[in-house]
């Protein structure tokens, strides 16, 4: 039988780096999530307050096994 995939949006933050951002986003995702199978950064951002950094952004599409 052919598999099937979800493909959902999500943004994860760090107050250090984008990679640490988008490991959050992936981490996070996993503990609600079955089957995560791949994903892809596809927009990297920082947050900005008075002229400084203070976040980190990553918008990650997440792909896991679509069960009927």
């Amino acid at each position: 039988m052919d598999s099937i995939y979800k493909i959902i949006d999500i943004v994860g933050t760090s107050k250090t780096s984008w990679e640490e951002a988008a490991k959050n986003a992936v981490e996070t995702a996993a503990k609600s999530l079955e089957d995560l199978r791949v994903a892809e950064v596809v927009k990297l951002d920082m947050a900005i307050d008075k002229g400084k950094v203070v976040a980190y952004r990553a918008r990650v599409n997440i792909s896991f096994k679509y069960r009927a």
